[in-house]
């Protein structure tokens, strides 16, 4: 061997440093775990019938997003350093668009329904 193969090899050790955030087998671990949990439970709670339908599904919508959260943090490694700022700007905007999306769509069934019900007056 002539050593030429060492010169590829950066001089910092060899590790893989590109500004982007790597978890530890812990940080994994943690986020499957609370992953599990926060799908184990509201399927647990709907499955049993423990609570009624009007409490079952805003508590599902809650830890839903406390899910995405547990995934952005642990998985995607957001975090709120400068050099995630640009993945922070594209998540705020991707929450905007997706709102804007949500909330229309909602808004206009509602007015679909109200005005093209035959006998039902839209209440004012």
């Amino acid at each position: 061997m002539d050593g030429s193969h060492t010169a590829a090899v950066p001089a910092h050790g060899g590790a893989h440093h590109d500004g982007a955030g790597h978890g530890s087998v812990r940080s994994y671990v943690i986020g499957f775990v609370l992953s599990v949990l926060l799908t184990a439970v509201p399927f647990a709670l709907v499955m049993s019938g423990a609570v009624p339908a009007a409490t079952a599904v805003p508590l599902c919508i809650g830890l839903g997003v406390v899910q995405i959260v547990v995934h952005l943090i642990y998985f995607l490694h957001m975090n709120t350093s400068s050099s995630q700022s640009w993945n922070m700007a594209a998540l705020v905007f991707t929450v905007v668009i997706l709102a804007i999306l949500v909330v229309g769509s909602l808004w206009v069934m509602y007015h679909l329904n109200a005005n093209m019900m035959p006998g039902m007056m839209p209440t004012e």
